[in-house]
């Protein structure tokens, strides 16, 4: 199955939702990350919930940002995401690992008390920055207590990635339900029933349910019309072009230390681990060429 979300709205306009299938992006982040399987649940998770998000966003140059900072081994992630269905993200430990917990992959403990930032650059001014704290440190629920605290919206989020035995990722997808303000009462207690009946979304994405039929699930009952499907990937922008602003911000002294030292540098992109090799020859140029402050 290819990765992709699923917009949809039920009970006439009273619920939005947001499903989708990330199987591809979260192997990919592996991959590139070479993540432990704990790293790879959260980090596939975030990235889940990032490409829904991302989808709730008007423009195409409106970029979501989601981060975690916490004081579990993990240390933090950070993803971002647009409306198109690109999502990149790394976590700062990757090899991070904690003890399974009744059998599950441990999260919680991976990464620990501390704050979940939402950012929002949508071209004005200043971006908006939503801030909550990590009420349970299972990213859904965290989710979840954001847009209630944060944005007054009230939602429900699932998410889940399940990994193989020689730790590959099997399956990772999610939902996000949210209530619009003139919801009425039926509408929300149907939906807080079929919610009661999902126990867990690596269970239902084991049983090969797509995000349609996890909609269905939750909503079928409620009159569930599909508006639209995008497909999901993992992609980053970088160039050695845009890494080259990272070797700038180091500073005209650091960098002339660089050029003394007579030995080439390799800077890696955090996103997507990809490595650019800088010449003695090439950071003589950057030297030259750089705006420095005076």
């Amino acid at each position: 199955m290819k990765d992709y979300i699923v917009r949809a709205t039920a009970a006439g306009g009273q619920i939005r939702a947001f499903a989708a299938c990330t199987s591809a992006v979260a192997e990919e982040a592996r991959k590139r990350h070479n993540t432990s399987p704990t790293a790879t649940v959260a980090l596939g998770q975030l990235m889940t919930a990032g490409t829904m998000m991302g989808a709730m966003m008007k423009n195409d140059t409106d970029i979501l940002t989601l981060q975690i900072r916490g004081d579990g081994p993990i240390g933090g992630i950070t993803v971002t995401a647009d409306n198109q269905g690109n999502v990149k993200g790394y976590v700062f430990n990757p090899e991070a690992s904690v003890p399974v917990k009744n059998g599950k992959i441990n999260v919680a403990d991976a990464l620990g008390i501390g704050l979940l930032n939402v950012i929002k650059d949508m071209g004005l001014k200043e971006p908006y920055v939503g801030q909550t704290i990590l009420e349970t440190s299972e990213i859904a629920q965290d989710l979840t207590y954001y847009y209630m605290n944060s944005e007054q919206i009230p939602s429900s989020v699932g998410l889940g990635v399940l990994m193989e035995k020689d730790n590959t990722v099997k399956c990772a997808g999610g939902f996000i339900i949210q209530l619009m303000p003139f919801a009425e009462d039926a509408a929300i207690d149907k939906l807080e029933e079929n919610l009661k009946g999902i126990t867990s979304v690596t269970e239902l994405l084991e049983r090969g349910h797509t995000p349609e039929m996890i909609l269905e699930a939750l909503l079928g009952s409620l009159g569930l019309e599909i508006t639209d499907t995008l497909p999901a990937k993992f992609y980053c922008s970088c160039s050695k072009e845009r890494v080259e602003k990272a070797v700038v911000s180091i500073g005209r002294e650091e960098l002339q230390n660089m050029i003394d030292d007579g030995e080439d540098i390799e800077v890696k992109c955090h996103f997507c681990n990809t490595a650019y090799q800088y010449t003695i020859e090439e950071l003589k140029d950057i030297l030259t060429r750089g705006e420095w402050e005076r």
